[in-house]
């Protein structure tokens, strides 16, 4: 699919209530925090490129990628089948989520994030919707306040990863579920390489521009470790053609999805950028004279432990062994058998 076939009008903005957190301005420069977590992203800039982002006129034209990834997680919540009188979405950008959902579903949505400038944009919705400007980091809930958390296309800016999940359990009610989708490890290689080979040749070495990411085998034991139960982790790829490279980081920065790690590079120089451009349509380039950039996605489920929830069976409770498995065709057709006499 092309980046303009994916491009969606604005909807007008609804009457949201808009809340503060103190806490949702800063970060500091470290190389580690407590505990020993790596500090990678520098969370100020972050803001500032989110704010940048949502306050261009044409900044619905760079939305294709969340519109696209928040109706699939809209997908998920309405795979399960019970009403959730409050919902929690992290992340959630100018309400990527709640304008695919109903009333039907879910009774009363809080929207979470970093940048006051997206939040003031948020896209009209038909549930009651409060706007909350606070970090993801932070989350400021009472335990057990949330049937159901979402977030998509957030987590992968956040330093502690493993923190934010325990917040997200934290916030849950028992028996809630925590649906979330996240960019993953194979996301943009395409760019990554041709900045890394371009830079190699005219400068000698090169530096990282791309932003590091999660790897999936990582999400299921993280999420375990959060104390989340009944986990589902799968990836999926989108793919978008551009006209260039340029194009392609165009439209990142218009997302708010520019570098923001500590040590990024300041800049690229001009024939290093133009030697990448030329290196990207080559190794990548498609027939018709357009480039690929690939979106890697992680989606992920968890639910919070409650007694009423499916228990697994006691260990060697099994009937049948594993060994037999291959007889299953043979059983089948006794148990027929045995039926009709």
């Amino acid at each position: 699919m092309t980046a303009g076939s994916l491009r969606f009008l604005s909807c007008a903005r609804g009457g949201v209530r808009r809340l503060c957190w103190g806490r949702a301005s800063g970060s500091s420069r470290a190389s580690s925090g407590p505990g020993g977590v790596l500090n990678v992203f520098d969370r100020h800039m972050k803001r500032k490129q989110k704010n940048w982002a949502a306050a261009q006129p044409g900044a619905v034209h760079y939305e294709y990628l969340r519109e696209e990834v928040g109706g699939r997680i809209a997908d998920r919540v309405f795979d399960i089948t019970r009403v959730f009188p409050l919902m929690l979405d992290i992340g959630c950008g100018r309400g990527y989520i709640s304008q695919y959902l109903n009333k039907e579903t879910v009774e009363n949505i809080f929207q979470v994030d970093i940048a006051e400038n997206a939040l003031n944009n948020t896209v009209e919705s038909e549930i009651p919707t409060w706007n909350v400007l606070a970090d993801e980091e932070f989350l400021p809930f009472k335990e057990d306040t949330f049937d159901v958390v979402v977030s998509s296309l957030s987590l992968h800016w956040v330093n502690d990863l493993p923190k934010a999940f325990r917040e997200i359990y934290h916030v849950l009610k028992k028996d809630g579920v925590f649906i979330g989708a996240m960019l993953g490890g194979e996301t943009l290689f395409e760019l990554r390489c041709s900045l890394q080979l371009a830079e190699q040749e005219r400068e000698g070495g090169f530096s990282p521009h791309i932003s590091p990411f999660t790897a999936v085998t990582d999400l299921g034991n993280l999420l375990g470790r959060a104390g989340f139960n009944m986990l589902t982790v799968d990836t999926d790829e989108i793919q978008v053609n551009y006209p260039g490279m340029f194009e392609v980081m165009e439209d990142l920065k218009g997302m708010g999805e520019s570098n923001c790690c500590w040590n990024r590079k300041s800049l690229l120089h001009r024939d290093t950028m133009i030697a990448a451009a030329a290196i990207y349509k080559e190794m990548y380039g498609n027939s018709d004279g357009s480039v690929p950039a690939t979106f890697q996605i992680y989606y992920m489920i968890g639910w919070k432990p409650h007694d009423s929830q499916v228990k697994p069976a006691k260990r060697g409770s099994a009937t049948v062994s594993f060994g037999d498995l291959g007889k299953v065709n043979e059983f089948v057709s006794n148990a027929k058998r045995k039926g009709k006499t």
